[in-house]
């Protein structure tokens, strides 16, 4: 088989790394693209890669540069390279990415939920601005005064600074907390997104599409809960069959939404509740979804997003549909407040679990944690696997009475708390 040239990842970072280790696996050397010299702070592994390339603000630049290599294909490998490698498709390989001008929307939530507007597409009723006075006026005009409200950066991931705001009770502190600072992506809030709770069951949707038709690669469901007013602490997500009601509804919503955005190629990872009024967007990443997913979807399907886009790009096959092997689910653990962890080894009773497959765990004894606010803020997660669902349940009531057991002591938090997961 002869291979037209290197896979270029841009931002092939924490989860990101997998897909550079897919194609290599199929002989396809990869081309690394850094976004910001931040991003190279973060855990990848260069030494996959034939060659690094930096973009220094000229796209242009960056492109001709791109082009030497003369790319088999041009992929976002997480949430920061999205609009960079938008941008690269376009200048490189015209055609082969997605809707050109909508590469903001596949970003920026608040241009998100304007996209699927104009489509008419239901969605969420937000505003965007660096102002009290403009989310007062939209607060008023929708009657939203006594309703509850999300606050969060436009442009961020992993439930970071995700704001829960009572009906009625002063939105305003966990605005002024959000704007002006720098979110877990290294983009300054420049602006605030606010928009109206939507109750439901939370799912994901991951796709992987080929010239406009939609995959469906697994569906999960999210359990989070609630830390004061942080919205979107992790607990556990399963994996969901495909004959499941809920799938059929999500599925055909979620390809709405992808059209509404113009994504046609690639992967997208999306962020679905079902509100008693049927499906409605949370958020869309135009590129696989991050952290361990891709691992806990082989383990429960047999695929994954990484997967499909080595055989589009390297085989030319497209699967529309995925089946479920077994019973997994990610638990994540977390502590309610920072401090010193002094009795990590009692999770290592977790091991001898029937169900128990792994453990991704980011402390340990002596180590100062992070109290658990958020994706990025967890003490890691534990990986079950079973054909029963009952010792899936069984195993995940032990973990979490062993997370309740953790004890922590106070100390100075950490400045910097590792970015140990990636953006959902």
């Amino acid at each position: 088989m002869s291979i037209a040239g290197p896979a270029v990842l841009v931002d092939p970072i924490l989860g990101g790394r997998e897909l550079a280790r897919a194609f290599c696996a199929r002989g396809v050397p990869c081309v690394a693209v850094l976004t910001t010299p931040a991003i190279a702070r973060h855990p990848w592994s260069p030494q996959d890669f034939v060659a690094v390339l930096h973009h220094d603000g000229d796209i242009g630049s960056l492109a001709r540069a791109v082009a030497e290599h003369a790319p088999l294909c041009i992929v976002a490998a997480f949430e920061s390279g999205v609009e960079v490698a938008d941008a690269l498709v376009d200048l490189v390989l015209p055609g082969t990415g997605n809707e050109p001008g909508m590469s903001i929307a596949h970003r920026d939530k608040y241009r998100m939920a304007t996209a699927l507007r104009a489509a008419g597409v239901p969605h969420l009723r937000q505003v965007c601005s660096d102002r009290h006075e403009d989310v007062e006026e939209w607060i008023g005009e929708y009657g939203l005064e006594n309703h509850p409200l999300v606050l969060k950066p436009p442009k961020s991931g992993g439930t970071d600074s995700v704001y829960l705001v009572a009906g009625g009770a002063d939105w305003r502190p966990s605005f002024d907390r959000i704007l002006g600072t720098v979110n877990a992506l290294g983009v300054r809030n420049d602006a605030v997104l606010v928009q109206e709770f939507a109750a439901g069951a939370e799912y994901i949707v991951d796709t992987y599409s080929v010239d406009g038709r939609h995959g469906l690669v697994e569906v999960c469901r999210y359990k989070k809960y609630r830390r004061h007013d942080r919205l979107g602490v992790y607990d556990y997500i399963d994996f969901v069959a495909p004959h499941d009601p809920a799938v059929d509804v999500l599925f055909e919503y979620t390809q709405q939404a992808l059209g509404a955005l113009g994504i046609r190629n690639g992967a997208a990872h999306a962020e679905v509740m079902l509100t008693a009024d049927g499906p409605i967007l949370i958020e869309v990443g135009a590129r696989p979804a991050g952290g361990a997913h891709q691992e806990l979807s082989r383990l429960a399907t047999g695929d994954s997003q990484h997967d499909r886009c080595v055989a589009h790009h390297v085989h030319g096959r497209f699967r529309t549909g995925y089946e479920l092997r077994r019973q997994v689910r990610a638990v994540y653990l977390s502590c309610p407040r920072a401090g010193i962890l002094r009795n990590a080894q009692i999770l290592d009773r977790m091991d001898a679990l029937a169900a128990f497959h792994s453990k991704q765990l980011s402390y340990g004894d002596g180590d100062v944690v992070p109290a658990g606010v958020d994706l990025m803020t967890t003490l890691g997660l534990v990986i079950l696997a079973a054909d029963d669902e009952l010792q899936i349940r069984a195993a995940c009531r032990v973990i979490k009475q062993l997370e309740a057991e953790l004890r922590v002591e106070p100390a100075a938090a950490r400045d910097d708390p590792p970015l140990t997961a990636a953006a959902g």
